[in-house]
């Protein structure tokens, strides 16, 4: 069977990992297409993803170049997928690929595990033949989306529970960061500026940024979405940031710091799997997942800087849960069913 993945953004890259292993384990032929935007490409090029790069590049803040870049990048994955006669099109919040595989008559399979990013979701959910998402969203929530429960097909718990289920950390990336161990490691992650969902400022992400940048107790990696973050955080030359250049080993930095603080939601779902603890400044719509994370005390609200707790962790926060990404993949490959 030949199988066609979509990676259009960072956090699709570890998801994707496992299922194109189990793929080629069971006996299928898998392409996977990109595109250039945050640190995509060198995600894969650093997990060792054989990719092409397919379409333009990420059309940043703007609504209407978003809509130019979108049909240019639905012609040019027309284009590379048509003549290879694709049997399955699957994808994690990568809305494009289901509406080309449509188009050409290929079954698809489209995740996610946020459902306010309505424009996208709704795009993809209509598309697709199935939908698969956390069993913590709410079929209301996703009826909204186009996502009929005839075509959803659930699983437990977080998908980050699945493709870190067999991850051992590498040690080597607090040397390569020149990370002093005697510090309080915080990971932080910078919020989704470019987003259609996320359309406006996030004033406490800036602050708990400059109470941890001042602190001489502390070492901050900020992990940046975009090369305009990035120029924009090292202006702020604040001592006790580290921010890295290139692509790095994050989910051995997070398993490895004693805590992180995103403005986003995969990393901090990460650090929950992981037993590392982890706070949200996100300033858009919290969704099902990460409703039942606070509810359950595994992931912390920050209301201010001052809020969160900068100390050395010398055991994991909860219990790691390994779960099977074959359970993932069986679920995808029901959209070959009528």
């Amino acid at each position: 069977m030949r199988v066609w993945i979509d990676v259009s953004n960072s956090p699709q890259v570890p998801f994707v990992r496992p299922l194109l292993a189990l793929l080629e384990e069971r006996g299928h032929e898998a392409h996977v297409t990109t595109r250039d935007y945050a640190q995509t490409i060198e995600l894969l090029r650093l997990h060792g993803i054989e990719h092409h790069v397919v379409g333009p590049a990420h059309a940043g803040a703007s609504a209407m170049r978003k809509a130019r870049a979108l049909a240019s990048r639905l012609r040019a994955l027309r284009r590379f997928a048509r003549p290879r006669r694709f049997d399955l099109a699957l994808s994690h919040a990568s809305h494009e690929l289901p509406l080309v595989a449509r188009s050409l008559g290929v079954p698809s399979s489209y995740a996610f595990d946020y459902e306010f990013a309505r424009v996208q979701h709704g795009l993809g959910c209509r598309a697709a033949r199935r939908v698969l998402v956390p069993e913590s969203l709410p079929p209301e929530r996703l009826a909204a989306l186009g996502a009929r429960e005839s075509k959803v097909r659930r699983y437990p718990g977080l998908k980050e529970e699945y493709y870190l289920s067999d991850f051992e950390p590498d040690p080597s990336v607090f040397d390569e960061l020149g990370l002093d161990r005697r510090r309080v490691v915080v990971v932080v992650r910078t919020p989704p500026e470019v987003s259609l969902y996320h359309r406006h400022g996030n004033p406490l992400f800036g602050g708990v940024l400059g109470v941890l940048g001042s602190d001489p107790a502390v070492q901050a990696v900020v992990l940046p979405r975009t090369h305009e973050q990035r120029a924009a955080i090292r202006s702020l030359a604040l001592p006790s940031l580290v921010v890295p250049e290139h692509a790095i080993d994050a989910q051995s930095l997070v398993a490895l710091s004693d805590l992180v603080v995103s403005a986003g939601g995969t990393m901090n779902r990460e650090a929950v799997a992981l037993g590392v603890p982890a706070y949200t400044t996100f300033a858009g719509r919290i969704g099902a997942v990460d409703e039942q994370l606070i509810r359950d005390g595994r992931l912390h609200p920050l209301d201010s800087p001052s809020d969160v707790v900068l100390e050395k962790r010398t055991t994991q926060q909860s219990e790691r849960v390994a779960r099977d990404s074959a359970l993932l993949l069986d679920l995808m490959l029901t959209a070959l069913e009528r």
